[in-house]
């Protein structure tokens, strides 16, 4: 999978791409409208982060690539990449739990805490993405 060289673009299929973990310095784009929000994506190789409406959506460190990124009330699933091991961390709803699958393999039941964050490491490598599923129980 490849780095997502317009930072941010709107796929298809109706889903959202952001990230690029080749970059050697911080780069966002701010003011991206999709499906009436407006989004910034800040990413390079350290870090990637995206935000709706001045909210925390997404995070990884190191920086990642994430495509068919598509979320709502109980799911978020996205495919993701990058150059190493990531940790990534999701904006879900608060004390809830939720299911975690990566490549269709349940990989157990993850509870957010009070501010709804939630925290998953992936085993990355380049030229290969994880699929990911996050389901409310």
């Amino acid at each position: 999978m490849a780095a997502v060289k317009e930072l941010l673009r709107t796929e298809e299929d109706g889903t959202l791409s952001f990230g690029d973990y080749t970059l050697a310095s911080k780069t966002k784009l701010d003011g991206y409208e999709f499906q009436g929000d407006i989004y910034k994506v800040k990413t390079f190789a350290e870090i990637t982060k995206l935000e709706k409406n001045g909210m925390f959506v997404y995070e990884s460190v190191p920086g990642t690539a994430v495509e068919n990124f598509l979320a709502d009330e109980d799911t978020v699933s996205f495919r993701v990449s990058g150059m190493k091991d990531a940790q990534f961390t999701l904006e879900l709803g608060a004390d809830s739990e939720y299911e975690v699958y990566m490549d269709g393999t349940n990989v157990g039941v993850m509870k957010t805490n009070l501010s709804g964050k939630l925290s998953v490491s992936a085993e990355l490598e380049p030229e290969r993405s994880v699929e990911v599923k996050v389901v409310r129980k």
